[in-house]
């Protein structure tokens, strides 16, 4: 099945709003993993708005499972926190600057050159590389020649069409996984992956290795308990 990473960077601006320490972001990626949590995720921005350089550095003390830390490496100072850190993954994501949210994958077409040279500069370190697509054959395929371990299939449009059409909402991320998975690459996937639809999801994506999730885990958090909350997820990709 499918591995859970929690991103908790919604803990980190919960935390942030009142300043001090209070949810801690350390124990609370502590106990995600004892809640049953395959790995955690962070996605440190330039403005730290809410996950803190200084917030990896002291994950990377504690975290067990799998430590993932997104980001837009055109910034050299994520290019170098995560050097620094050297998690299981890193994963690119095309952000610009003050971005609200990551809000579409790479041209691997357009970046194939760039993509090459940062890709190695992760891998040479002996970091595992995922970077952020959308579901489009073409981007697959070049994403393939950047010497990437694996993608991250941005999920925003199935989400937005799972209650209207969800057949047609998994299709093209269906054809996507199938030409990733015939070229050796990983898949994960991620962002608006909820209890409604992550399910649907799991069952219909070949080779499904991995699933990051926050805002929605977080805010059902609220409602079920952080701990029944990811054993809830966890069902729904078995």
């Amino acid at each position: 099945m499918a591995r859970l990473s929690v991103n908790i960077n919604k803990i980190a601006t919960l935390r942030n709003s009142r300043g001090g320490d209070n949810p801690n972001l350390i124990q609370v990626a502590k106990d995600c993993e004892r809640f049953g949590a395959q790995g955690i995720t962070v996605h440190p921005r330039p403005d730290e708005r809410h996950i803190r350089y200084n917030d990896v550095f002291e994950l990377k003390q504690v975290v067990k499972t799998e430590f993932n830390i997104e980001g837009n490496c055109e910034e050299q100072k994520f290019v170098n926190l995560v050097l620094a850190n050297k998690p299981e993954q890193v994963t690119l994501v095309p952000d610009i600057l003050g971005q609200l949210t990551s809000n579409h994958g790479w041209d691997t077409i357009a970046n194939q050159h760039y993509l090459q040279k940062i890709i190695k500069v992760f891998k040479d370190e002996g970091i595992r590389v995922s970077i952020f697509v959308d579901p489009v054959v073409e981007m697959v395929k070049a994403a393939a020649t950047t010497g990437t371990d694996r993608i991250e299939l941005y999920t925003e449009a199935y989400a937005t069409q799972y209650h209207q059409n969800k057949e047609q909402a998994i299709a093209p991320y269906v054809k996507a996984a199938e030409v990733a998975h015939e070229l050796g690459l990983g898949i994960n996937a991620g962002h608006d992956l909820d209890l409604n639809n992550l399910k649907y999801f799991a069952q219909n994506i070949p080779a499904l290795d991995e699933v990051s999730i926050g805002h929605a885990l977080i805010t059902d958090a609220l409602y079920y308990g952080l701990e029944n909350t990811i054993q809830m997820y966890l069902r729904q990709l078995v």
